[in-house]
């Protein structure tokens, strides 16, 4: 907005990207969403909400597997990106993780700016039918919505099939990263290191009444 880059420096370019090695093309066509307005401000609340819902119901204590899924959804979008001519992908990094949500809040009622009733599921073709009025492609939606979809079915559906498996697995690297260590319960701490043995403990202890 204050034009010191223009998004000529920002948008998705195979070319650019794998000839001239500007690899920050990769992220940041991610990250731009167009000039202030209607469908930035709708983006942007729709990214807040979902990514935060997201993070504080599935994926609760799980902070490696949901920087995963942004890595996957990514990766797969980049890769439809070489052969759709697509610049910007954010708004379809959206519509992944209202998808995901959706299909793992099947039972929620929606209510659509008080016009339209219906459950979470249909939240995503809601929202590309409002960007088709809007007069925006519906490519970017449909990208997103498939996406999501494969990621929903690589991880909530096969896994759970007869003879399925999990298949995507979470690197460990990032669970060593994002992740608390899970406490040892056979570790056993150092003398001092007990609760017992520190001071405040051992006030605690004498002002108890006998």
């Amino acid at each position: 907005q204050l034009e010191l880059i223009t998004p000529f420096q920002l948008y998705f370019n195979p070319e650019l990207i794998f000839r001239r090695f500007q690899i920050w093309r990769l992220i940041t066509n991610f990250l731009f969403f167009g000039p202030l307005g209607f469908s930035f401000f709708f983006n942007m609340i729709f990214l807040y909400r979902y990514c935060r819902m997201l993070e504080e119901g599935s994926f609760r204590g799980r902070t490696a597997d949901f920087v995963f899924m942004f890595l996957f959804g990514g990766f797969l979008m980049t890769l439809f990106g070489l052969f759709a001519s697509l610049f910007f992908l954010g708004q379809a990094f959206t519509i992944m993780l209202v998808y995901v949500w959706s299909r793992r809040n099947p039972y929620i009622r929606m209510n659509f700016f008080g016009l339209l009733n219906f459950q979470a599921p249909f939240l995503p073709w809601v929202l590309m039918g409002f960007s088709l009025l809007l007069g925006n492609s519906i490519i970017i939606d449909l990208l997103g919505i498939a996406v999501g979809h494969i990621y929903y079915f690589l991880e909530d559906v096969f896994p759970n099939q007869p003879g399925g498996k999990k298949l995507l697995l979470t690197p460990g690297f990032l669970k060593m990263v994002f992740d608390t260590p899970e406490e040892d319960p056979n570790y056993n701490p150092l003398p001092e290191d007990q609760p017992e043995n520190h001071p405040g403990a051992q006030d605690q202890n004498q002002q108890q009444p006998q």
